[in-house]
């Protein structure tokens, strides 16, 4: 099985390289005279890089699932030839941050072995994830963008301590709730056809979403607000069984988001650009219109890769058509240029990566790995969500990064961790899911 498990992520990941060089070769092709081996060259890299990430698997993590690191090196890919598309010192500070995410991945893998260590220091770990999420308001080092408090500048060094948060909250959350899941079942009483807990055992959902509404005030973060109740919920859910609290905690969600929506002055504004950007088209709402316009442009197949128009033809000085396209609006341009049918790909594989994910929860056999794997998955997924669904209007447009595409540091170093605890939790659970069999087998029982 070992072989056989590496040997198809060895074979899914050629055909990523071959993409990442036709892309290359696209964007070169745009300018003829620059039409030469060099898209071979960065595919080669690419795929050299790769391939030591897979012998490195082979060795350490010879039974964690084959899909799951294709997969994400097909996004980063994508990401990479996008990103060069817009801005070539852009992508080679994104191939950089590749790197680095590798390393670490390597790194976590390497001292992290034995998981579970991390719930013995689940309170520290969520301190940690709580105080660097606050950093940004943070006086000299925090950073605004577009309103939100969502980056931390110390020196050269620029990071959003939000993408490392979201591990660290959810290792703090699959360990609580493996721990007290039974006293949220035990005692619970049906009212009106819903099950509700204990009064007192109410305190954990209180706490997350006091925590959510907190940084939907205080930082002016939605999306990060969002995703982080939305995997509370995931993993309340799985480690209760319980889809009433999900409904409860949905309930709660959107009344504290109305309130603050209505009574605090920014968040009420952000909502106001959702539901009426028409209103300033050429100032608030024109991210959100020219995100809209470029999609609409695009149709089923696109203008073409490279076709679509980021900046104003002939305007001195350059002003963005598109705003923020490398990061916030990135599917916008995925849409123009290669039509609903690209982007469409682009969402299958975020599809692909969250069954992948949930089948890792499926397998493991101890609460604390099945409920690390949901809201791993989980986060990773609604944080796709989130994005994707402020460029296309479906929800307010947030400042998170679209995982592994978006440009941002930050992001694909915190996803490359994350991807590596997965990692992690996939070899345990494939491995004891076999040895069973095979101790069967040498006793010759069928």
């Amino acid at each position: 099985m070992r072989s056989g498990t590496r040997n198809r992520e060895l074979a899914a990941l050629v055909p990523v390289a071959l993409l990442l060089t036709a892309g290359f070769a696209a964007v070169f092709a745009q300018e003829s005279s620059r039409l030469g081996n060099l898209s071979v060259i960065y595919g080669a890299y690419f795929f050299a890089v790769c391939l030591a990430t897979h012998i490195y698997l082979r060795i350490r993590l010879p039974d964690a699932d084959p899909y799951l690191f294709p997969l994400m090196a097909l996004l980063t890919a994508f990401g990479l030839v996008m990103i060069y598309r817009i801005d070539e010192s852009l992508a080679r500070d994104q191939a950089n941050w590749f790197v680095l995410g590798l390393v670490l991945f390597a790194l976590t893998i390497q001292f992290l072995r034995d998981y579970e260590i991390l719930e013995r220091y689940r309170y520290t770990i969520a301190a940690i994830g709580l105080l660097i999420l606050m950093a940004p308001r943070l006086p000299g080092i925090g950073e605004q963008v577009n309103g939100a408090y969502l980056g931390v500048k110390v020196g050269p060094l620029s990071f959003q301590p939000a993408e490392f948060s979201k591990i660290a909250i959810v290792i703090f959350l699959a360990s609580y709730l493996r721990e007290n899941r039974e006293v949220l079942i035990v005692g619970a009483r049906r009212i009106l056809g819903v099950t509700l807990p204990p009064l007192k055992h109410f305190g954990p959902m209180l706490v997350v979403w006091g925590a959510s509404m907190f940084m939907l005030v205080f930082i002016r973060d939605l999306g990060s607000s969002l995703m982080f109740f939305a995997a509370f919920l995931a993993l309340l859910y799985v480690a209760t069984g319980r889809f009433s609290f999900v409904v409860i905690g949905m309930a709660m969600f959107v009344v504290g988001a109305w309130f603050f929506a209505t009574t605090v002055p920014h968040v009420h504004q952000r909502v106001e650009i959702w539901l009426h950007p028409y209103h300033d088209p050429r100032g608030a709402g024109y991210q959100i219109l020219q995100s809209i316009f470029a999609q609409a442009d695009g149709g089923l197949f696109g203008k073409g890769f490279g076709q679509g128009l980021i900046t104003i033809p002939g305007a001195h000085p350059p002003a963005a058509l598109l705003p923020a396209a490398q990061t916030d609006t990135i599917y916008s341009l995925i849409v123009n240029e290669l039509g609903l049918f690209g982007a469409c790909g682009v969402i299958l594989i975020y599809l692909l990566i969250a069954a992948r994910g949930f089948k890792v929860a499926l397998l493991a056999n101890d609460g604390f790995s099945k409920l690390l794997a949901t809201g791993l998955t989980a986060v990773f997924s609604i944080q796709a969500f989130v994005i994707i669904g402020g460029v296309t209007r479906v929800i307010p447009l947030t400042g998170v990064t679209l995982p592994f595409v978006s440009y941002g540091g930050s992001s694909i170093v915190a996803n490359f961790v994350l991807l590596a605890l997965l990692l992690l939790v996939s070899d345990r659970a494939r491995r004891e899911a076999v040895q069973p069999a095979g101790r069967d087998l040498a006793l010759g029982v069928t």
